[in-house]
């Protein structure tokens, strides 16, 4: 098994990307999250908060319940 310094050298892409990753996820689920409480809908914010989806859940709840302007 290679140890994390053989893989950092041979994917000096892949630390990065897992940070971009991680504030992308965090940015979305911070904001859906603020929607979903604002609007005492318990069962959004429990999935949200609990499934880790690169942000595609916490896009679709926005997406799902945006006001209409």
């Amino acid at each position: 098994m290679k140890d994390l310094n053989e893989i950092q050298e041979s994917m000096p892409w892949l630390l990065p990307l897992l940070f971009i990753l991680v504030i992308w996820e965090m940015v979305w689920k911070a904001i859906a999250m603020w929607k979903s409480a604002r609007n005492n809908e318990l069962g959004w914010f429990l999935a949200i908060l609990l499934v880790n989806s690169i942000g595609i859940l916490p896009i679709v709840y926005i997406m799902l319940y945006k006001k209409d302007k």
